[in-house]
């Protein structure tokens, strides 16, 4: 069952990097919408996510930890539907991180995600850390 995004204070511990204002905590299903909205190809970061989750709400942030935990949701949500069957799933593997890499607790890892993209035409830096080569190129607008 969803649960309502709702407009909280930014809290004091937090005012140094967002400043006053209001935060968004936003809504699972809205998480989710937002990443079914990427198309093939394009790739969108959790700093992103979290920017338009907070202009659409008319927040000045919305809660990194709560957004974050959203989109593993959507990530663990999507990979179920497909074991059943579904073909159209939300594309959580377009999520990165604002420098490109790869998420760990995304369903079969960052090596999983990495296949994914490969097959949608991004180049992944396989030396260290998986990574999308050249993010910025991809990114969302």
């Amino acid at each position: 069952m969803d649960r309502p995004a709702k407009l909280v204070a930014i809290p004091p511990r937090m005012r140094k990097q967002y400043g006053r204002g209001r935060m968004l905590i936003p809504s699972p299903l809205d998480v989710d919408a937002l990443i079914r909205r990427i198309p093939r190809g394009k790739l969108i970061t959790q700093t992103q996510i979290r920017e338009r989750l907070a202009s659409a709400a008319g927040a000045g942030c919305a809660c990194p930890m709560t957004t974050a935990m959203f989109v593993r949701i959507a990530a663990e949500a999507a990979e179920e539907a497909a074991r059943s069957g579904k073909i159209r799933i939300t594309p959580y593997w377009r999520v990165i991180r604002d420098d490109g890499a790869l998420f760990e607790k995304f369903p079969g890892g960052p090596s999983a995600q990495a296949e994914r993209l490969e097959n949608e035409g991004h180049s992944i830096e396989r030396s260290g850390k998986l990574r999308v080569k050249d993010p910025a190129r991809a990114l969302v607008r």
